[in-house]
């Protein structure tokens, strides 16, 4: 059966990916439960999706598990689907968000007036299309202007919502891949309190990523497992990503998320990511921090002018943040987000230079800095 929709597989006959309209063999047997990704027998009670192009389906153990299912019993042709969104009409010129107080104006081409401008919903550089604010530097790509209010996430067992406002001086912790974010996010508003940032939020239950050749699904249960990428114990309650073709290859959601280059300010090039390297173990050493790294590990490297990090040392403790925000700190002034220090005072608490991330002060007469890793040691 052709299904014609676009949707991430692997060719059962060539064993190669394939993004679009893959034929699908229906029969009984090939069920396969899309949390535990094992076999379903059907002539057993089991849950499937009502849709008539849409395979999901789950073994009714998986399907009523308690880090799957909240309890909430659904009634018959209700559709919890939100038509709320955040902005005005999206092909509006110019729109009003909730998240601003200024009109935004959408631009298809050029450039901002500054070319390390961050977009306030995902804090990565600007590109077009975006909207930008005449009187701030406020600067949201257009996808993210278009962001529903309410969605589900396989992540998730409840349904998670993106809030009426935001507040840019403000860090939040993301339950997915365990990092400190500011911009857009989603949250739960029961008990629970999940909060996750808006680039895991854009992740679905199948990932097909360049360092594995298969297909990745998201599990939930990953007890007794450790990630492929940077080898840490996977908690049994954490989401990861796992091969199911035997491999034994893990990929917890924040290796997952890696940017694909970083840039490092002695080199003139972006590092790009890396899942393997074939030098001497003499080479194995990180450029930034001098220290030893693990030939297994992911890095990032520099094939023209040979330089390695490891992970943390190229993006930081503080990927997702949008770079001279202030925050609240226990200094008497403002403080804000900066990285890659030149010529950088010494932190206030450990004595070392900065080479990373650090928060700095915003006064030009004083030289108060703390690495972001030793700020809950600063009395």
């Amino acid at each position: 059966m052709l299904i014609s929709r676009k949707m991430s597989f692997i060719c059962d006959f060539c064993g190669t990916a394939g993004e679009h309209s893959p034929y699908y063999c229906a029969t009984f047997e090939d069920w396969m439960c899309r949390i535990c990704y094992e076999e379903v027998d059907i002539s057993y009670g089991h849950y499937r999706c009502p849709a008539s192009r849409c395979h999901y389906i789950a073994h009714v153990c998986c399907a009523t598990d308690k880090a799957i299912w909240d309890g909430t019993i659904m009634l018959e042709g209700y559709d919890e689907r939100s038509e709320e969104v955040i902005g005005e009409l999206m092909v509006a010129s110019e729109i009003k968000h909730s998240y601003h107080d200024h009109n935004l104006r959408l631009t298809f081409s050029g450039k901002t007036k500054d070319d390390d401008s961050q977009c306030d919903g995902c804090t990565r550089p600007i590109s077009t299309p975006f909207y930008s604010c005449k009187q701030c530097k406020f600067f949201l790509h257009k996808d993210y202007a278009e962001l529903p209010k309410e969605m589900r996430h396989p992540f998730h067992k409840h349904l998670l919502t993106l809030p009426n406002s935001h507040n840019e001086d403000n860090i939040s912790w993301c339950c997915a891949c365990c990092r400190w974010y500011q911009g857009f996010s989603y949250r739960c508003y029961r008990d629970c309190s999940f909060r996750i940032d808006i680039h895991c939020m854009l992740f679905s239950d199948t990932l097909k990523h360049p360092c594995h050749e298969h297909l990745l699904f998201l599990v939930h249960n990953n007890e007794g497992t450790s990630c492929s990428a940077c080898f840490k114990r996977l908690d049994s309650g954490a989401v990861a990503y796992r091969c199911m073709k035997r491999c034994d290859f893990n990929l917890d959601v924040g290796c997952a998320t890696l940017p694909f280059t970083a840039w490092y300010k002695y080199d003139r090039h972006p590092l790009t990511l890396t899942y393997s390297y074939d030098s001497e173990p003499a080479r194995l050493h990180c450029d930034l921090c001098e220290k030893k790294r693990e030939p297994y590990h992911w890095f990032y490297y520099c094939a023209d002018c040979d330089n390695s990090l490891h992970l943390n040392c190229a993006v930081g403790d503080l990927p997702y943040m949008k770079l001279g925000n202030k925050l609240e700190f226990y200094h008497p002034h403002p403080v804000t987000v900066v990285k890659n220090i030149w010529n950088c005072p010494p932190c206030k608490v450990c004595g070392e230079l900065c080479n990373g991330q650090a928060l700095k002060c915003k006064e030009s007469e004083c030289n108060f800095t703390v690495h972001w890793g030793c700020r809950w040691r600063l009395k």
